[in-house]
């Protein structure tokens, strides 16, 4: 369209296929399920990935399937709850997109919900979450080069739903989390977004979907009537990465094929 008001788009159409380019990204959760799919996406998209997780095996595998692609990709094995890991990010030399994706779930009823489920959920889901995204913006408010914090939320953190009342509670935290993050990190040109998938197809969730019921209660609530892969949730993420969401922030892309639209 050229330029508006003085102010040209701030992606040329030479970038749009390979739109990470250049860029510095880390993955954390990126062994398996939406995490893997992710930095795969984003190597494709031409971006140098660090991948963390902390399976060596997984990671070696991640390896493999990344060999070849625009981009390049460091496996990094590390837990993210530990401080080591923090320390780490912090002597990172570039860091220009982080994807906040490590997290777990475990269906339960209220009632039967455990003190151990209950602090696994809330110290990896949420406080994990801060910590790691928190040590991204101060990385990149030293580099001084801005960035995009992304954080794998859920629909669940828009809506409610049985047996889902820890995740539901930890993902609609995440979703403040997002937007609080997005205003004070503008000054310093760091964006910060979530993407909100539904139902993903993961080796989390495989058992889930194999119950006939599990599969059935999921198809009712998707009108599209199809569960999502890793590369859908992927794609969204490096959408919101790259340089043709530099005025998006604050924001949840809900990857849900309709499910929080009714």
């Amino acid at each position: 369209m050229g330029d508006l008001g003085g102010v040209k788009s701030g992606v040329r159409a030479r970038d749009r296929a390979i739109p990470l380019s250049g860029l510095t990204v880390l993955v954390t959760g990126a062994g398996r399920g939406i995490g893997r799919a992710t930095a795969l996406a984003c190597v494709e998209a031409g971006a140098n990935v660090t991948a963390v997780a902390r399976t060596r095996a997984d990671l070696d595998d991640l390896a493999r399937d990344a060999t070849g692609l625009a981009g390049t990709l460091t496996p990094l094995v590390f837990d993210v709850t530990t401080e080591d890991f923090l320390q780490a990010m912090g002597r990172m030399e570039s860091l220009d997109v982080v994807v906040n994706n490590a997290g777990t779930n475990k269906l339960q009823e209220i009632a039967d919900v455990d003190d151990e489920t209950l602090d696994l959920l809330l110290n990896l889901n949420i406080r994990a979450a801060f910590k790691v995204s928190r040590a991204a913006a101060l990385r990149m408010v030293a580099l001084g080069r801005g960035g995009s914090i992304i954080h794998v939320s859920s629909q669940m953190g828009h809506v409610g739903a049985p047996k889902r009342t820890v995740y539901c509670m930890t993902k609609h935290a995440i979703e403040g989390l997002t937007k609080a993050m997005a205003i004070e990190l503008a000054p310093a040109n760091i964006r910060v977004n979530a993407v909100a998938p539904t139902i993903v197809e993961t080796s989390m969730t495989r058992p889930f979907l194999a119950d006939p019921s599990y599969r059935e209660f999921a198809m009712a609530t998707i009108p599209l009537k199809q569960v999502a892969t890793g590369e859908d949730v992927a794609e969204a993420i490096v959408y919101l990465a790259s340089p043709a969401a530099r005025m998006v922030t604050g924001t949840s892309l809900r990857v849900d094929g309709g499910a929080t639209a009714q």
